[in-house]
């Protein structure tokens, strides 16, 4: 699945050739440290929105500034492969900025999406989207289903056995 990973400006060439084939291009991003399956039914939702699903990976310096210092739990070449191993997900690519505004005005997806956690209002890359005639949609959150949630059972049920 490493064919799935792609450096930003390949996958730019990529995502024009898609286009000018007609193909919609969905783009969505995060972090995805500890794939749990609020995150596969996010990603499957976004995959109908459009033909090609791309995701953006928040790099281990930028999931740091954005979690704090024991975060990420996986390192990037790790989340990457993971996600590229879901069937829904096209192509993933790595992005180090604090937010993916640069990947999203080099890609100029159709469809912009974010989970529920997020307001329309706020989403980085709206304007460029929006813009450029794409859509932002926010896709409804899992309840109960969050990589610190997962984190913090972990904690409390080990820490129940010592």
């Amino acid at each position: 699945m490493k064919e799935k990973i792609k450096e930003k400006e390949d996958l730019r060439r990529v995502v024009e050739v898609f286009k000018r084939e007609g193909k919609r291009i969905v783009f969505t991003n995060g972090c995805f440290d500890l794939l749990h399956v609020g995150h596969v039914r996010y990603l499957e939702k976004a995959k109908t929105l459009g033909d090609i699903l791309v995701v953006g990976v928040n790099s281990d310096r930028s999931v740091k500034e954005l979690k704090g210092p024991l975060r990420p739990l996986l390192p990037q070449e790790e989340r990457m492969e993971i996600l590229s191993g879901l069937g829904c997900v096209n192509y993933v690519t790595l992005f180090d900025e604090p937010t993916p505004l640069a990947l999203i005005t080099a890609l100029t997806p159709h469809v912009l999406v974010k989970g529920g956690d997020w307001s329309k209002e706020t989403i980085v890359g709206r304007d460029v989207v929006e813009g450029s005639g794409g859509e932002v949609v926010v896709i409804p959150f899992v309840e109960r289903s969050s990589t610190t949630r997962l984190i913090e059972t972990i904690l409390e049920r080990y820490d129940q056995r010592t």
